[in-house]
């Protein structure tokens, strides 16, 4: 039996947990008049999960508030969960996650991302999930021409999830993929068209250059290309992936993120920590190798997957 959506997002986020639960567990013990050291020690849980340091400084000031009016104890980790889990939910709200969809189809989605992150992977799993069980028509655009590897691969992936695909030769103008699948999309009603770009040009300026002209081939063709621009992020890289959405938000204008391999890391208050640091939504997590193991994000589940009402008890 297929997992539902909650438990399926608490299976990617066990390492996580687990760690949490850990760290919750350094609280038990501490005798009273021990509210700054708990207070401390739990600024160090949340920043090893890579909430970020402002996030867990939003935190620690609620809670230390609550301590100061005497509604919960410091040493009681079961009553630090509510007080978390609600600012957690306050600071990521849930329609900022929804997709984006065209006035009228087909909806451009590109996808950008360094190389390594799954990307490629990534636009699969995204392909699949959009086809809502054969009711919607997908076409792929293989834009990463400078990476033969990158157009094979995601060959497989088109064929793994029965969409077609729209490719060129190695070395060929990624800007004239484009093109083409942007007239492939229309004349043949799709709903969604995927493009799948470079991770990696010789310097960064060459890559945002490459990308801007995607983006205005893609217009000329579709009206309001790309609807959105969603980044792949690896989550086990923790802070480096909130630099990564720091640069390509400067340069590229996103509207959303992609977290993969979050079943991978004891790091996933990441997500957190990019809402918080450049407010650019998670609008899909995949967690698991396979073609169906991807999530479309809902902020309230993951706080509720994140910090679970039994997380206290592996920490007492």
């Amino acid at each position: 039996m297929a997992l539902g959506f909650l438990s399926k997002l608490k299976e990617g986020l066990a390492k996580t947990t687990r760690a949490l639960a850990g760290g919750l567990g350094k609280l038990v013990g501490l005798g009273r008049g021990a509210e700054r050291e708990a207070l401390a020690k739990l600024e160090e849980v949340l920043v090893s999960a890579d909430m970020g340091i402002r996030t867990a400084l939003k935190l620690r000031e609620e809670i230390e508030a609550m301590l100061r009016r005497g509604e919960i104890r410091s040493t009681d980790p079961a009553a630090l969960l509510a007080p978390i889990r609600r600012e957690l939910k306050r600071l990521m709200p849930r329609r900022a996650s929804e997709p984006i969809r065209a006035a009228r189809p087909p909806t451009v989605v590109m996808v950008v991302g360094v190389n390594g992150t799954g990307k490629t992977t990534s636009v699969g799993k995204l392909a699949k999930w959009l086809q809502e069980g054969g009711r919607k028509k997908v076409i792929l655009a293989a834009a990463d021409t400078f990476r033969a590897a990158a157009t094979e691969q995601l060959s497989i992936w088109a064929e793994r999830a029965g969409v077609e695909i729209v490719r060129h030769g190695h070395g060929a103008d990624p800007a004239a993929v484009v093109h083409d699948a942007a007239e492939a999309a229309v004349a043949r009603g799709a709903d969604y068209l995927l493009i799948d770009t470079a991770g990696r040009l010789h310097t960064r300026e060459n890559l945002m250059r490459e990308l801007d002209k995607i983006r205005r081939v893609a217009s000329r063709k579709i009206e309001g290309a790309p609807h959105e621009v969603l980044l792949v992020l690896d989550a086990t890289t923790g802070q480096n992936a909130v630099s990564q959405a720091k640069k390509f938000a400067d340069c590229v204008g996103l509207t959303g993120l992609f977290l993969a391999k979050l079943d991978g890391t004891a790091k996933g208050g990441v997500v957190v920590a990019i809402w918080n640091e450049i407010k650019v939504p998670v609008k899909y997590v995949g967690v698991g190798e396979g073609i169906d193991d991807i999530l479309p994000f809902d902020p309230e589940s993951f706080v509720d997957a994140l910090f679970p009402e039994d997380l206290t008890k592996d920490a007492t």
